[in-house]
């Protein structure tokens, strides 16, 4: 089980997406899942509408290559970005990544470009887009995670699909039962990872 530090490894809301939450997440071993949109013709991080204040992207990819981080989750946040992103991916040696939550016609540019991506599955995605040629999914449990089982996490194992969990604690929900049931599934040394707002917790957790 690899631990993605969503947002970077945070103590306060206002530390997430910053270069201190990144790098904290980096010297634990941790990956990172972050957000990605364009502002000003450059590529920032920024959730929501990116402002002169958002990180560079391209500092974040340099901490990145330096660190030699676990992965890189990639969070497309706005349509138009493959071209500078694959440019600037490339520029930095960085191949331990993937991009998601793009629209589908972005998702088919991605494809072509030749840029990892992960489709997606929830209880409202229930057929993965693009899936036959994705690296892998990521699986998003929204309201209810009865569908989100051991099973359909080794179906996408078995079809050579890297597989990303979101944590409950993303949607505010209790995150217990489910690290639980993930951890009788015996994935540790299996291509899953979990995305979650607890990395450290995870950590002990999992690896216990």
């Amino acid at each position: 089980m690899k631990i993605l530090a969503h947002r970077g490894a945070w103590n306060v809301p206002e530390e997430k997406n910053t270069l201190k939450s990144f790098s904290c997440a980096l010297q634990n071993n941790w990956g990172i899942e972050s957000d990605v949109r364009d502002y000003e013709g450059k590529l920032v991080i920024a959730h929501n509408i990116a402002d002169a204040a958002s990180p560079n992207a391209l500092d974040v990819f340099e901490l990145w290559k330096k660190s030699h981080g676990e992965v890189f989750a990639i969070n497309i946040k706005a349509d138009g970005l493959c071209g500078k992103l694959k440019e600037m991916l490339e520029g930095n040696g960085i191949k331990s990544y993937f991009c998601f939550d793009m629209s589908v016609p972005q998702m088919l540019e991605y494809r072509a470009s030749g840029l990892r991506y992960f489709t997606r599955q929830s209880e409202f995605e229930k057929n993965p887009v693009l899936y036959e040629d994705a690296a892998g999914v990521w699986l998003d449990a929204f309201y209810d995670d009865s569908w989100l089982t051991n099973s359909l996490i080794e179906q996408h194992l078995g079809n050579g699909k890297e597989v990303c969990l979101v944590s409950p604690d993303l949607h505010q929900r209790d995150y217990n039962a489910f690290w639980q049931r993930i951890y009788d599934g015996d994935f540790a040394d299996k291509d899953v990872y979990l995305c979650t707002d607890f990395p450290a917790d995870a950590q002990r957790f999992f690896h216990k």
